[in-house]
C-alpha cells in the first residue's frame, strides 16, 4: 500500500529526489491505473500546499516554478502506469489558461492527463483572450473547451469568453469545463460552463464521459 500523504507532503516540501525515488519504487511495483491517478491526486494536493504557502509569502516565483518542474517529472515517470491499453484519439479539447492569468501548472497537468486518456490537446497557453478561444474552436473544431485560471479575476475572462464563443455561434458544437482555485459550482453557473473542477484526474473523467456519449 502505497503512502500517498507522504507523497503528497515531500512534494509539498518541494523534496524533488525524495519525490522522484517514491514515484521510481511505485511504478517498478507495477500498480494499476487507478493506483496511478491516486499517484497523481496526492501530486495535485502537493501543489494546492505549495499555492498555500505562496499565497502565505512563505514561498516565492522561483518556488512555483520549481513544484511545476517537479510535477513535470512525476507525470513522465507516471505515464506508463496511466496509458494502459487507451491509445487511439478519443476526442479534441482545445485548452487555455484565460485573459489576465499567467498560471499554467494546472494546465499543464490537466493536458498531460488528457493526452495520456487519448484526447487530442491543442493547448494556446496562457493569458489568452476570449478571440484566442474562438479563433481556434474554428480552426480544429474541438469537442471540449477547457479553460484554467487560479486568480479570482479569470472567472470574469472564463464569462467573457463563453460569451465570444456564444456570439459566434459555436457554443452548440462545444462542452465546457472550468478549473481552477475559483472555480465553484455557483462560478461555473454564473460562466454558464458545462462542468467545473479543481482536480485534474477528475476533470478528464468528465471529458471522458462527454465523449462517449
Amino acid at each position: 500500500m502505497s503512502d500517498y500523504a507522504k507523497l503528497a507532503e515531500m512534494l509539498g516540501d518541494l523534496d524533488e529526489d525524495g519525490v522522484l525515488d517514491f514515484l521510481n519504487d511505485f511504478v517498478s511495483t507495477n500498480p494499476s491505473a487507478e493506483e496511478g491517478y491516486k499517484a497523481v491526486s496526492a501530486c495535485q494536493e502537493g501543489m494546492n500546499t505549495v499555492g498555500e504557502l505562496f499565497e502565505n509569502g512563505e514561498y516565492f516565483v522561483g518556488d512555483l516554478i520549481f513544484a511545476g518542474e517537479i510535477i513535470t517529472e512525476a507525470i513522465d515517470i507516471l505515464k506508463p502506469v496511466l496509458k494502459g491499453a487507451e491509445t487511439e484519439k478519443v476526442g479534441k479539447i482545445v485548452l487555455g489558461t484565460v485573459k489576465g492569468d499567467l498560471h499554467d501548472i494546472g494546465k499543464n497537468i490537466f493536458k498531460n492527463m488528457a493526452e495520456i486518456a487519448g484526447f487530442e490537446v491543442y493547448d494556446i497557453g496562457i493569458d489568452q483572450p476570449a478571440s484566442a478561444f474562438v479563433e481556434k474552436i474554428k480552426e480544429v473544431n474541438p469537442d471540449i473547451i477547457g479553460m484554467s485560471g487560479v486568480l479570482t479575476l479569470a472567472l470574469d475572462s472564463m464569462k467573457d469568453t463563453v460569451e465570444a464563443i456564444k456570439s459566434a455561434g459555436l457554443r452548440d458544437n462545444v462542452k465546457v469545463i472550468i478549473g481552477g482555485n475559483p472555480v465553484t459550482k455557483e462560478a461555473c453557473e454564473a460562466i454558464q460552463a458545462d462542468a467545473f473542477t479543481t482536480n485534474a484526474a477528475e476533470g478528464v473523467k468528465i471529458c471522458k464521459e462527454w465523449v462517449a456519449k
